[in-house]
């Protein structure tokens, strides 16, 4: 496999597992190819922008079943593909120097979660042994801070939180965190050119699904969240994000994870937050968790029948157990990341959705 820098810069071997020095660099030539699965989602179009910008030639793969509307006008090639379908993988790296793997299934609940497992580990296999057949010299992997062990933390967590599989909440979080796995083992032991980066929770433009937190904000902004429940999360604008994955591609270590995220904020600030921008009375009413339980329970029965994803989950109120605060440091440190307030986020999503219809 070639080197991910020119031979003078090369300062270490991926053999038994090595990897790069600190401050190496890969060095991105204008032009380079680089193939985006995910790419006309929510994060994976950011990416997709940012990296057109940075004057890169961009491959979207995206399934024959997702809109495309989010690379309307942007000079990308879209192909057709799956990460459940091998064939479709080889063909869209063919000719790629440089991956970046965003999509996923990104359902905190399904009737069946075997399918979120597979697709988000075995396709995750799947792609990453394509890449190394197909001679990547550099990957990007989309993972999350869903991978990092939240419980009993007294302050904001960081990339040395490992959470076991079987310490992750629901089937997206396991799929995660089995997924990056994956990852790392292939890195260490077949020289996997892959740098981890780890989302917190993305807010902006384009949220086209929408995505479990855009629905969030969408009821919240129609009036439909009446209470809440005492949890917090960390916000980045999902465009910052996407300068993350950049930085990570260029400047970020094989092997390494980093975190990329926003502020640190309480669901009862952020509804707060909306219903001032929106013209509506903020919730007051905090709710226990455990009476919630056989409510989530039968939202869940009703979305079996109407295979519509409901609003309320037995896994999402025992996530909500926990404060899921998180820090940058390090991707700050090491990438040069940064992340705007979370107010411009939540500003740019009312903003899009207005545009797009989806609020009056």
């Amino acid at each position: 496999m070639r080197g991910c820098a020119t031979d003078n810069e090369r300062s270490f071997s991926w053999e038994h597992g090595a990897r790069t020095a600190p401050g190496a660099a890969f060095a991105l030539r204008p032009g380079d190819s680089v193939l985006v699965t995910g790419g006309s989602g929510f994060l994976g179009s950011a990416v997709v922008r940012v990296l057109v910008v940075r004057g890169l030639r961009v491959r979207a793969l995206v399934r024959s079943t997702s809109p495309v509307a989010n690379l309307t006008g942007l000079p990308c090639e879209t192909v057709q593909g799956d990460l459940e379908d091998p064939a479709s993988l080889r063909a869209a790296l063919r000719g790629v120097r440089c991956l970046v793997h965003v999509a996923a299934d990104y359902r905190l609940w399904a009737p069946d979660p075997s399918v979120i497992l597979r697709v988000n580990v075995e396709g995750t296999r799947a792609l990453m042994r394509a890449a190394l057949a197909a001679g990547v010299e550099r990957i990007v992997h989309t993972s999350s801070v869903a991978t990092l062990k939240v419980a009993g933390a007294t302050a904001p967590v960081d990339e040395t939180a490992s959470q076991a599989p079987e310490e992750a909440i629901g089937a997206y979080k396991r799929s995660k965190t089995l997924a990056e796995q994956v990852v790392r083992e292939m890195v260490a032991r077949e020289g996997l050119p892959a740098v981890i980066v780890n989302p917190s929770t993305p807010i902006g433009p384009r949220d086209i699904r929408p995505t479990p937190t855009g629905r969030m904000i969408l009821d919240a902004a129609r009036g439909r969240i009446p209470a809440f429940v005492d949890t917090g999360l960390n916000f980045a604008h999902v465009d910052d994000i996407a300068q993350g994955h950049l930085l990570a591609l260029e400047r970020g270590r094989p092997g390494e994870r980093y975190i990329l995220g926003g502020q640190n904020l309480l669901l009862r600030d952020l509804l707060a937050e909306i219903a001032q921008r929106t013209g509506r009375r903020p919730p007051r009413v905090r709710l226990p968790r455990a009476p919630l339980f056989p409510l989530a329970w039968g939202a869940e029965a009703v979305a079996r029948l109407t295979g519509k994803e409901p609003l309320l989950t037995r896994d999402g109120l025992r996530m909500a157990r926990y404060r899921m605060f998180f820090t940058s440091a390090k991707a700050e440190r090491e990438l040069g990341y940064r992340a705007r307030p979370h107010e411009e986020g939540v500003a740019d999503a009312l903003a899009w959705f207005r545009s797009a219809g989806y609020l009056t």
